[in-house]
């Protein structure tokens, strides 16, 4: 196990390299002059711009500016924005919100949609499983911009069963609810849909036979036999939709008004900050590929079968 985990420790260094690198250029070579794009069409003070140059190492060659970059990244300092303030304290106000936002999203995914697609899979091609097959389909057909829009109206202004904004700053944890129930959605269908598929599928098999025909309980068949290597397939997918959830909520946190990663990014790119975008996206990064580690070393806990070399 050891071995394993300083493997992959030294494989996602050449990705987070290669990632980093592919955002800084995207950002500082494909977007113009981010200096001068600040200003738009108002034009810009050619002083303020050359010394702005200089500063941000502009006027090197791209792979010494990402060298600069790297390695300020790897002694914790993400940068600093045109306007001076460091991207830390920016991301250090934000990733708290959007943490919270994406921990009740991911709990409503996993609790709702593993429950839903249990019990699809276990009454398959009878009333429950087309039941949640047509919500799960709803669900997914709908852009998450209207969803959004339709859960703010209905369940937060017209009903007030959740409140229908965030306030400013640090919202509560029950103002993150509504955000986070639309955030999910998406995510909650298909783990739904996964779940129903593998548990399905697990029900023929040959262990499960086994189980039941050594006469056990079938509460213990299902949760310790038939749902616990069902769930392999389903943790892949959560692994990677938790690092998604936090990127991904642009659009739920414009609407509901939440202060976080997703609109840190969205203003960012408005005001051509592009040390701000290239920050949070590498934060992003690195939780995608934390994330991934962990998945990958719950795999020996679901199916006791898989052994790392």
């Amino acid at each position: 196990m050891g071995r394993y985990v300083v493997r992959r420790l030294l494989q996602m260094i050449p990705v987070f390299i290669g990632t980093t690198f592919l955002i800084y250029y995207m950002v500082y070579q494909l977007g113009g002059d981010p200096i001068s794009a600040m200003f738009g069409d108002k034009g810009a003070d050619p002083v303020f711009v050359r010394l702005k140059r200089e500063e941000f190492h502009l006027n090197d060659p791209l792979i010494v500016q990402y060298w600069y970059y790297i390695t300020d990244l790897l002694q914790g300092n993400f940068g600093t924005s045109f306007n001076g303030r460091p991207v830390s304290e920016e991301l250090k106000r934000a990733f708290p919100v959007s943490i919270r936002l994406a921990v009740i999203a991911f709990a409503i995914e996993v609790v709702i949609g593993v429950g839903l697609g249990l019990l699809s899979g276990l009454r398959r091609g009878k009333l429950a499983d087309t039941l949640v097959l047509a919500g799960t389909l709803v669900v997914i057909s709908i852009p998450v911009f209207v969803l959004g829009t339709i859960a703010q109206f209905w369940l937060g202004s017209e009903w007030g069963i959740f409140e229908a904004t965030a306030s400013v700053g640090d919202p509560t944890w029950s103002q993150l609810v509504l955000p986070g129930l639309v955030l999910g959605s998406l995510s909650l269908a298909f783990v739904a849909r996964l779940t129903r598929t593998s548990v399905a599928e697990n029900m023929r098999a040959d262990y499960v036979r086994t189980a039941t025909a050594k006469g056990l309980p079938r509460r213990r068949v299902v949760t310790r036999h038939l749902l616990r290597n069902s769930l392999i397939p389903v943790v892949t997918f959560l692994g990677a939709d938790l690092g998604a959830l936090m990127a991904g909520a642009i659009v739920t946190e414009g609407i509901f008004n939440v202060d976080g990663v997703g609109r840190l990014i969205y203003l960012a790119v408005t005001k051509h900050e592009s040390s701000t975008v290239v920050g949070a996206v590498a934060a992003l990064v690195m939780i995608y590929l934390v994330m991934n580690l962990i998945v990958d070393l719950l795999y020996a806990v679901l199916d006791p079968r898989i052994r790392y070399a």
